[in-house]
């Protein structure tokens, strides 16, 4: 799905007005790098270690199911590190690295090859497309926000936890025996929808190197696949990928083409957000959902209102339902009903009647992303600093069992660098705050027809993005 848009005015655009949004450096010109990636063996050895840990996190949840949630392996390592790695490091520096070694839909893609490292033909399932309707982000908008409701119990419980991880397994399993390739992963995947929006905003990509051979290469092996590899399993054209929100970066692509074409770049942080491919509504709303969970989040989690704390924990299914039915509203219509008023008080204000009110509301909306990374990023500082020392313990003793492993399991509980939790935080929300003002203003000018128009168009954009980021600094600093 697309929207109307007009060619951007700046030839060279800036970042900050000073970095050049057309800078790159390809890490794959690095001999050593670029055959890691053709190999076979990579990346299913970081699979393989990733499926080791992930089956002592599910076993933590039966085995030690009923441990304190600080002392359980499984609770501390997906929601304290995976967590935090997630959001401050995988996706805002290497874009859906997560996806290229998750190990949860790694089973059902061995079963759709019926093989773990080499290349064939054949294998089980129905090999069936998937339905076109559902060919975009709202399942994985609204699977996501499912799931949130229940973030008192994973947070808490190691059981809950453990069948949460186990569900998506094994729904992940059923998929791929029904739908080709990584459908699953593309369409179903609570994780890969806020990862796809967020790689927006990463400082890398795969891309290629030179569309010029990509276009006299009648046999696009990255698609079809060859001996050396399969054709690339999230559905895409590699020889024409522009942005990374659907890239899963498997590799399959630099292990398939015969010129060497595929690169991996640094690049500065969110230039897809002016790539105007699959702007969608459902792209849309998953910004909306993920600025409205940030903050959900952190009231539950920690903020000072206790009988909203008893409400996510469930104390009384009234509560519960409240919480749920609040949470609902909040991020299907509220944020995106305020929203909807300032997008049309910026086109009211540009005067461009020309540019339909659609195409401005899904056009500017993608200016949420930068400031939606960084409340994340304040929100994991959150539960990192404070948190972050209960990994020494679990990790000698997974299982509940009085293990000492590695000799940490008597570490106490140390909360580090706390007195510095309220201004990492600040810095980070007035980072995003600032590359969204950045990026708005330069999707201000790739929606409406002229500049004068565009920074009419802009204020109330300026306006909402400010809002948000005063209501964040209240949230995290009152």
């Amino acid at each position: 799905m697309t929207t109307e848009t007009q060619e951007p005015q700046e030839k060279k655009p800036k970042l900050l007005g000073l970095i050049p949004l057309d800078w790159r450096l390809d890490l794959t010109a690095i001999k050593p790098i670029r055959r890691l990636f053709k190999s076979r063996w990579f990346p299913l050895l970081a699979i393989m270690v990733n499926l080791f840990i992930f089956v002592i996190i599910l076993l933590s949840g039966i085995v030690g199911g009923l441990s304190s949630g600080n002392y359980s392996f499984g609770i501390m390592f997906v929601w304290i590190l995976w967590w935090v790695l997630l959001m401050m490091l995988l996706v805002p520096g290497l874009s859906r690295t997560w996806c290229m070694v998750c190990p949860l839909p790694t089973v059902g893609e061995w079963l759709q090859r019926l093989r773990i490292l080499g290349v064939g033909e054949g294998g089980l399932g129905m090999n069936w497309k998937w339905p076109r309707r559902l060919s975009n982000m709202w399942l994985m908008n609204i699977l996501f926000l499912a799931t949130t409701f229940f973030s008192g119990f994973f947070t808490v419980k190691p059981l809950a936890t453990f069948i949460l991880l186990g569900g998506i397994i094994v729904l992940a399993i059923i998929l791929s025996l029904l739908f080709e390739k990584r459908s699953f992963c593309l369409y179903v995947c609570p994780v890969s929808g806020f990862q796809g929006l967020y790689a927006n905003m990463a400082m890398t990509e795969i891309r290629v190197k030179d569309p010029e051979i990509c276009r006299k290469h009648k046999i696009k092996t990255c698609e079809v696949g060859n001996k050396n590899g399969y054709g690339c399993p999230w559905l895409l054209k590699p020889h024409e990928l522009n942005r990374n929100t659907y890239c899963g970066m498997c590799l399959e692509c630099f292990k398939t083409c015969p010129f060497d074409n595929m690169a991996m770049k640094v690049r500065p942080p969110g230039t897809d957000l002016l790539v105007n491919s699959k702007r969608g509504l459902d792209e849309a709303w998953k910004g909306f959902i993920m600025l409205g969970i940030a903050v959900m989040f952190y009231v539950a989690m920690m903020g000072r209102w206790g009988f909203l704390k008893d409400w996510v924990r469930a104390e009384t299914l009234e509560g519960w339902l409240k919480f749920a039915g609040i949470h609902a509203v909040m991020n299907l219509l509220l944020i995106p009903a305020v929203f909807f008023v300032f997008a049309l008080l910026s086109k009211l204000a540009s005067g461009a009647r020309e540019t339909s009110l659609r195409s401005v509301f899904v056009n500017l909306s993608y200016s949420l992303i930068p400031m939606g990374l960084a409340a994340w990023v304040a929100f994991s500082f959150g539960f990192l600093l404070p948190n972050g020392s209960y990994l020494l313990h679990v990790v000698s003793d997974p299982f509940a069992w009085g293990w000492d492993l590695f000799g940490t399991a008597g570490f106490p509980w140390t909360p580090v660098l706390t007195a510095w939790l309220v201004p990492l935080q600040f810095v980070s929300l007035f980072a995003g705050y600032l590359v969204s003002l950045d990026y708005g203003y330069k999707l201000a000018c790739q929606t409406y027809i002229d500049k004068a128009a565009a920074i009419r168009g802009f204020l109330p954009l300026l306006a909402f993005l400010t809002l948000v980021v005063i209501f964040f600094g209240w949230l995290y600093g009152g």
